[in-house]
């Protein structure tokens, strides 16, 4: 009566530092696994709940966390005519890794709206917003606000969704003199149930 949806993210990330002559790092991100339990049946509304799992996974210390970490994830999504609306979101704690890092205890939510378009394009805000609970309180929240387009192919029988969105930091810490914008370049691998 149930279905499981996973969900895999292994970012490959590029962090500019204008302040020093290396150029900044890229590399391979912390990997983040979401598992969702959703009952079966059709309708116009899909949820679901599970862990999110978080593996210290980055190629330099900068691009993660260098924690192991776990916590409960949920999403909701709601089918309306052309447009797809809803969200994940989920909060997780560091139970080991790196013991001169800083301990996690961090959530994400990311609300999705997509319009879609003829011939498998869309438009989209998939904003990321995230939260550090142990930082100074106007230090915790990073909030941006964006939008951009993206179109689901196919290579031979694999499916693919392609995206490109760009988003500005409304909200940012303080104490860190971070980006103002990002630029997000995404390809999701699909899987469909037959």
């Amino acid at each position: 009566k149930w279905n499981l949806i996973n969900r895999i993210i292994a970012p490959i990330k590029s962090q500019p530092d204008l302040s020093s002559e290396s150029g900044g790092k890229s590399g391979l991100g912390d990997i983040v696994y979401q598992g969702f339990f959703t009952p079966k049946g059709k309708g116009n509304v899909t949820w679901g709940v599970g862990p999110v799992l978080i593996f210290p996974t980055a190629t330099d210390p900068s691009l993660g966390s260098g924690k192991w970490s776990a916590g409960p994830a949920g999403i909701i999504v709601a089918f309306v005519k052309k447009w797809v609306i809803g969200g994940v979101v989920y909060n997780a704690w560091s139970y080991a890794g790196d013991k001169n890092k800083p301990d996690v205890n961090g959530g994400v939510l990311q609300y999705f709206l997509n319009y879609n378009l003829p011939k498998a394009w869309y438009l989209t805000s998939s904003p990321i917003v995230s939260v550090n609970w142990e930082a100074p309180d106007k230090n915790k929240w990073i909030v941006p606000f964006g939008a951009g387009a993206g179109k689901i192919f196919a290579i031979g029988k694999q499916k693919f969704n392609g995206q490109v969105s760009a988003y500005w930091n409304a909200v940012k810490p303080e104490a860190l003199d971070g980006p103002d914008w990002s630029l997000r370049l995404q390809l999701v691998f699909l899987f469909p149930k037959k």
